[in-house]
C-alpha cells in the first residue's frame, strides 16, 4: 500500500481498513510517545508493534526489514512496543512500508500474531544511555563453577524427592521452593532462630562455600539455605531481606539459565542486573541492606545483542538490545543467620533499630477513638505536611476513570474534592466550580500556587452546608482512618454535602495488588459487573424507595453497621493489640492495616521539586510511615451499604483501588 498521498485514488474496503488502523497507530505513537510521523517517503521508518514491549526479537525484525534492502540502523528500545529502521536509500525504505503494512508476525512471546504498522519519520536518533555502575557491595562472578558441578547440583535437585520437614519443600504460588538449615518463613520473612531443621546444609555444597569464603565475597560461613526453581513466566516480587534474621552477607549461585534482577534504590533509580548462568551474585552493605531487588515474572528479558556483555548492569548501548527467552532457573541462595539485633548503618530501615527501646515503639490497632485520632494526626497528617513537596513532585497525572467522572457532570455543577492533596483533580474539568479540602496545610498552600479554591480542614467534618455539592470525590483518603467506624463516618460526611441525587466517587487503596491475574499498574474494571459483596444486611433501596424512608436513619444506620461488623469482641481485642507492621514497598500486601514507607531525601524543600539522586552510599534519606488501612474485595461497598440514604451506582477494581460511584436518594 502506497502513502496517502493522492485523495483521487479510489481504495478498497480492505486497504480503508488498514488506512484507518494505520492512522490510529500514528496518533498513538504521538499521543504516548511524541513520536510524529510524516507523509512524504523518506529513509527512516517506525514500526508500531514491532519493539521488544510486543515481543519481537531484534534477529526477527532484521529478517523481516532485510527483505527490502540495506538497514542500517535498527533501533529498539527497552519495553516499548515500536521499533525504528534507517535504509540505505528512500526507495528500500518504501518498499518495506508497502509490503510490510498490515502484515502479520508471529512472535514467541505471543500465542496470536502481532500486526505491523509502519509510517515514515524524518530522523531517527539514537543516543546512548550513560552505563549505570552496579550498586554498592554488589557483586556478579561469572563461571564460579564448572559445568560438571552444576550438573551435580541440579541432578541433586531433580533427585531429592524428599518432601518432609526435614527439607521443607514446597510449592509457593509463583516457584517450587525448598529450605535447608533452617525454614524461611514467608508469612512474616523471618526464621524461627529455635527450630533449626535436622541435617543442616547438603554436603554437596560445601565447594562452592569454601571457596566464597576463601574469596572473601562472604565472612562467615552460610547455615541457611533456599532454593528456588523459577520457571519461565515466574519471578519473585521486590523485597529487601530482612535485617533482623540474617548477617551481613548473602550469596546467589544461577544454574541452568541466565536472567535479569532488577535493583532498586529507595529515592527511586533503578538498575537492571544480568545474572548468567553458573554465576555467583553477592550482596554486602548497602546492596543487601537498602536496594530491593526482584525478579519480574516474564518469558523474555531485554538484554544487550552483543555477545560482549553477558553480565553487569543492561544500560548504556540501548541501540543493541534484544529479547533472551527464559529457560528454567534454579537458584541457590545461602545466608547465615543473625542471633544478635542488626545494627547496620541504615537505621530507617532496619527492622531491628525501628523496634529498638531507644526508638518509639511500633504503633498497635487503635482500641479507640481517641486512639485512632492521635495514630492518624502522628502517622498521617504530620508525614503530609513533612512530605508535601515531594508528594505532590510524584502526583501529576490523573487517573482516567476519575477524569472521566468529573466530565461527564454538568456544566456549573458545584463539586467538592475531599482529600484534594496538591489538586491535580481540581483543574480537570474547566466547566465545574470545584473546591478542594485536606487536612495538610503544605499540600493546601501547593494548591493555592496553583489558582485552585481550597480551604483546610479535617475528612471527619467538612465545613459546608449539608446537601450543597452535585458531586464529590474522594481519592485515595478513606483509608487513611484507622477505626472501622471512622471511615464508615468519612463515608457519611461526603453523603452529607451532596444534594439528592447528587453523585460521590470513592477510591482506596486494595489489598488485593494482583487482580483478575493483571498486576495493580494496569487498568483493569470490571464492566458492567457490580462486584458481589462478602456479606450483605440488608438489599439496597432504589431511589424511588428511597424518598419515603424515614429521614432518621441513625438507628438503621447502626444496626445495619453492628450486622455488618459480625465479629466476636474476641477477634477484635486481638486486632486491637497487633502491632502494625511496616510494609515492603512494591510488594503484596500482607495485613490490612500497615504502616507504608516514604523515603525522603533530607533538605528537600517543601513544594520545590526533588533534588537529585544522593551520591551512592549517601545517608541523606528519611524515612516517613503513613497508616493506611487496605481494603478487602467488597469491604467498601459493605460500608457504602451500610448508609440507607445512598445507592451504589457502580463499583469496580482500578489502578490497584476499590471504587464506587454512590447516588444520594
Amino acid at each position: 500500500m502506497a502513502a496517502p498521498s493522492c485523495r483521487n485514488v479510489k481504495l478498497s474496503k480492505e486497504q480503508k481498513k488498514l488506512l484507518r488502523k494505520q492512522v490510529k497507530a500514528q496518533h498513538i505513537l504521538l499521543k504516548h510517545d511524541g513520536i510524529a510521523t510524516v507523509s512524504g517517503p523518506t529513509k527512516h521508518l517506525v514500526v508500531a508493534n514491532g519493539g521488544l514491549g510486543n515481543g519481537v526479537s531484534r534477529q526477527q525484525l532484521v529478517e523481516v526489514l532485510q527483505q527490502f534492502g540495506t538497514v542500517e540502523t535498527l533501533l529498539m528500545l527497552p519495553n516499548k512496543p515500536h521499533a525504528f529502521a534507517t535504509y540505505g536509500t528512500i526507495q528500500e525504505a518504501r518498499e518495506a512500508y508497502n509490503a510490510l503494512n498490515g502484515r502479520d508476525l508471529k512472535t514467541d512471546g505471543n500465542t496470536q500474531p502481532i500486526t505491523l504498522y509502519l509510517n515514515f519519520v524524518e530522523e531517527v536518533f539514537s543516543e546512548d544511555v550513560p552505563p549505570l555502575s552496579l550498586p554498592p557491595g554488589l557483586l556478579v562472578i561469572e563461571e564460579v563453577i564448572s559445568p560438571e558441578y552444576e550438573k551435580r547440583l541440579l541432578a541433586f535437585i531433580d533427585g531429592s524427592t524428599d518432601t518432609t520437614k526435614e527439607n521443607a519443600q514446597r510449592s509457593l504460588k509463583h516457584r517450587r521452593v525448598k529450605h535447608y538449615g533452617y525454614e524461611f518463613r514467608y508469612d512474616n520473612n523471618n526464621v524461627d532462630k529455635d527450630k533449626p531443621l535436622p541435617g543442616g546444609l547438603p554436603e554437596i555444597c560445601d565447594d562452592i562455600l569454601e571457596q566464597s569464603m576463601e574469596k572473601g565475597y562472604i565472612k562467615f560461613k552460610p547455615d541457611q539455605l533456599t532454593i528456588n526453581q523459577y520457571e519461565p513466566g515466574q519471578g519473585i516480587p521486590p523485597h529487601i531481606d530482612t535485617h533482623s534474621p540474617f548477617e551481613d552477607g548473602i550469596i546467589c549461585l544461577s544454574l541452568g539459565a541466565e536472567t535479569v534482577m532488577d535493583f532498586k534504590h529507595p529515592t527511586g533509580c533503578s538498575v537492571a542486573v544480568m545474572l548468567p548462568r553458573r554465576s555467583l551474585l553477592v550482596m554486602t552493605g548497602e546492596s543487601r541492606y537498602l536496594w530491593s531487588h526482584g525478579i519480574t515474572p516474564r518469558k523474555f528479558d531485554v538484554v544487550p545483542a552483543s555477545e560482549m556483555q553477558k553480565t553487569g548492569t543492561i544500560s548504556g548501548d540501548i541501540s543493541n538490545l534484544t529479547l533472551n527467552k527464559r529457560g528454567t532457573r534454579t537458584s541457590f541462595t545461602f545466608r547465615k543467620v543473625r542471633m544478635t539485633p542488626c545494627d547496620c548503618a541504615y537505621p530507617d530501615v532496619c527492622d531491628s533499630q525501628i523496634s529498638c527501646k531507644c526508638r518509639d515503639p511500633p504503633p498497635s490497632v487503635p482500641s479507640s477513638d481517641d486512639d485512632a485520632s492521635k495514630l492518624e494526626h502522628k502517622y498521617v497528617h504530620n508525614v503530609y505536611d513533612e512530605i508535601a513537596g515531594h508528594f505532590s513532585s510524584t502526583r501529576h497525572s490523573p487517573w482516567p476513570k476519575v477524569i472521566e467522572f468529573l466530565e461527564a457532570l454538568p456544566d456549573g455543577a458545584f463539586v467538592a474534592d475531599v482529600g484534594c492533596g496538591n489538586g491535580k483533580y481540581l483543574g480537570v474539568n474547566k466547566e465545574l466550580f470545584m473546591v478542594g479540602c485536606d487536612r495538610s496545610k503544605n499540600l493546601a498552600d501547593i494548591c493555592r500556587e496553583r489558582k485552585f479554591e481550597v480551604f483546610i480542614c479535617d475528612g471527619l467534618l467538612v465545613p459546608l452546608r449539608s446537601g450543597i455539592c452535585d458531586a464529590c470525590i474522594s481519592i485515595a483518603v478513606v483509608h487513611h482512618f484507622s477505626t472501622e467506624g471512622r471511615r464508615l463516618s468519612a463515608i457519611k460526611e461526603i453523603v452529607r454535602l451532596l444534594r439528592p441525587g447528587g453523585k460521590g466517587l470513592i477510591y482506596v487503596w486494595a489489598m488485593e495488588q494482583e487482580h483478575n491475574k493483571v498486576k495493580s499498574k494496569y487498568l483493569m474494571e470490571r464492566k458492567g459487573k457490580p462486584i458481589q459483596s462478602q456479606k450483605k444486611c440488608t438489599e439496597m433501596p432504589t431511589a424511588d424507595e428511597c424518598s419515603n424512608i424515614n429521614q432518621d436513619t441513625n438507628k438503621m444506620d447502626l444496626a445495619c453497621f453492628n450486622q455488618l461488623a459480625d465479629v466476636s469482641k474476641d477477634t477484635i481485642d486481638k486486632q486491637n493489640s497487633a502491632k502494625l507492621p511496616v510494609h515492603t514497598n512494591r510488594t503484596s500486601f500482607d495485613s490490612q492495616d500497615l504502616l507504608v514507607p516514604w523515603h525522603l531525601k533530607d533538605g528537600v524543600k517543601r513544594h520545590n521539586k526533588v533534588s537529585p539522586l544522593p551520591p551512592t552510599g549517601s545517608k541523606e534519606l528519611a524515612v516517613f510511615h503513613r497508616y493506611y488501612h487496605v481494603f478487602s474485595d467488597g469491604e467498601l461497598e459493605n460500608l457504602c451499604r451500610s448508609i440507607s440514604s445512598i445507592r451504589i451506582v457502580q463499583s469496580y477494581y482500578d489502578q490497584g483501588n476499590w471504587c464506587v460511584i454512590i447516588e444520594k436518594c
